[in-house]
């Protein structure tokens, strides 16, 4: 029950020859994935304004991209969501998302705040989730002089940066002086031991393969040891109550897609308010793809209202 359009982009994917990720060096994976955007991503929207901006952090400085929606006056206080973009924690960069999170912006009436993190595995677990901490405690006290309201701070990611929005939210929990008004999760991994009936019935064939995510998590991880760590695997952490309100999104044929499922309900079960949904004609990555794949547009347009919803009201 693929959706045609998948269909047509992996037949499409399969007659081109292009290599898998997998077999590639982390900077020509990179490449790759930098020049498959132009395949399957919509041209970049107008926004009101876009400014690269940078943060501190403990290995070094984090370039930022902050965009503000169309049609905002430049001093107007907005809310904001600090996106971490998705790539298995190896590849993607600002410019990757830059379509989507324009699209986040405009659809939402928010501000966004795309974060630049350090990837493996020229930087291990787990700097990537100091980079993604500090950028985000550096947009929250910096809010006033970026014309944002900190009391109204969403984070959010795909993927690799899934599992960074969770990790981040129950980090400024546990803290206490960062509070998260909102967590956008789209199809997040959550558990990096990879253990999941998804992994057997979608583990090849689906663009994101099991080993993909075998060389994703190699390059990320130095031993299996961290695979149970709560910053790598959030849904193994006992304690998920008193986070922030959650909106799950996954695809049918994703490996990733149980682990997103049982991360939402663990939310819910622990109290908080989650909410999920399942596109079961997609795949991994599909959100990005809205040049060829229709769907796209509507998990777009879903993830924009969940963030406008809790921002706005």
């Amino acid at each position: 029950m693929l959706h045609p359009h998948v269909k047509a982009l992996l037949s499409l994917i399969e007659q081109s020859g292009i290599q898998p990720l997998h077999t590639l060096t982390p900077a020509a994976a990179r490449a790759l994935y930098k020049d498959r955007k132009n395949l399957t991503q919509p041209e970049p929207p107008e926004v009101g304004d876009v400014r690269e901006l940078q943060a501190s952090g403990p290995h070094g400085p984090i370039p930022l991209r902050l965009y503000r929606p169309v049609g905002t006056a430049a001093g107007t206080e907005l809310p904001a969501l600090v996106y971490f973009h998705g790539g298995g924690f190896v590849i993607g960069d600002l410019d990757t998302h830059d379509t989507l999170c324009r699209e986040l912006s405009n659809g939402a009436g928010c501000a966004v705040i795309s974060v630049d993190y350090r990837l493996a595995p020229e930087f291990r677990f787990p700097c990537s989730v100091d980079d993604c901490l500090a950028a985000t405690y550096w947009v929250y006290r910096n809010a006033k002089a970026l014309n944002l309201d900190s009391a109204r701070l969403a984070i959010g990611g795909d993927s690799a940066g899934g599992n960074l929005a969770a990790v981040i939210a129950i980090l400024a929990r546990d803290a206490g002086d960062l509070p998260i008004s909102f967590q956008l999760l789209i199809y997040p991994c959550t558990d990096a031991r990879c253990v999941t009936e998804s992994y057997k019935t979608n583990g090849q064939g689906f663009m994101l393969t099991r080993d993909t995510m075998d060389y994703f998590i190699g390059h990320y991880l130095t031993s299996a040891n961290e695979k149970v760590e709560m910053r790598a695997s959030p849904l193994l952490h006992p304690d998920l109550s008193k986070l922030p309100p959650a909106f799950t999104l996954t695809a049918g044929y994703d490996p990733l897609r149980d682990e997103g499922l049982q991360y939402a309900q663990r939310l819910t079960e622990a109290g908080c308010d989650s909410t999920y949904v399942c596109f079961q004609r997609q795949i991994h990555g599909f959100v990005l793809m809205g040049k060829v794949i229709n769907e796209a547009h509507t998990a777009v347009s879903m993830c924009a209202g969940e963030l406008k919803r809790r921002l706005f009201t």
